[in-house]
């Protein structure tokens, strides 16, 4: 062997001495790292430790998102309607609420005006029939969608109200015409508020 191929030789070995002993260093190292961690580490861990806290943080965020959102509940809605055998309006009422969702307890009765006492409808916002809805006492030719968002909002009311028999409100239709009427909120102090507005046409 000619001196020049000893010397590349020996460079050669002592190269791949110290890939080796970097090799082992790099090693040593991460295996201290891991056991010297009080946290239990996978090996995707050790791996691609961005991409776990990456991923750590999209959970986390998920899960938060996912307790702020509370589902939605149906609401049953039961309807206890009490009105005189003779009222053709009120089961024309009636109808409307069928059609929009609601269960009818039909009870007619030859004494409304003691119904009406029972639940202390006001004198002044009286009107054919008195329901009980979900515990709310709707009087007269309430609207269903007005219902249905005095039962989603819960508001400290006893109850709404149509005074009357307006032309136009559902259970008292004729033709195209609707006279302008107000839906109104009472508690059990009669005090009064409106609900809601319809316009004529």
């Amino acid at each position: 062997m000619s001196h020049k191929q000893f010397i590349y030789c020996w460079q050669k070995w002592l190269l791949s001495i110290l890939v080796r002993a970097v090799v082992m260093i790099c090693l040593t190292a991460g295996v201290l790292g891991i056991l010297g961690s009080t946290a239990p580490m996978s090996h995707a861990q050790a791996v691609f430790p961005g991409s776990v806290v990456a991923n750590a943080q999209l959970v986390s965020t998920t899960r938060r998102i996912q307790d702020q959102q509370t589902p939605l509940k149906s609401t049953t809605l039961n309807a206890t309607v009490y009105h005189s055998p003779d009222c053709n309006c009120c089961g024309g009422w009636i109808a409307h609420l069928k059609a929009q969702g609601f269960k009818i307890t039909d009870l007619p009765t030859p004494d409304i005006e003691t119904v009406k006492q029972k639940y202390n409808v006001p004198d002044n916002l009286s009107s054919c029939h008195t329901a009980i809805v979900n515990g709310y006492v709707i009087e007269g030719h309430v609207p269903a969608d007005d219902i249905k968002r005095l039962l989603q909002e819960k508001p400290n009311v006893a109850g709404l109200s149509v005074p009357q028999m307006p032309v136009g409100t559902p259970g008292m239709e004729m033709g195209n015409r609707k006279d302008a009427f107000s839906v109104f909120s009472f508690d059990r102090k009669n005090s009064v508020a409106v609900f809601n507005k319809y316009p004529s046409s």
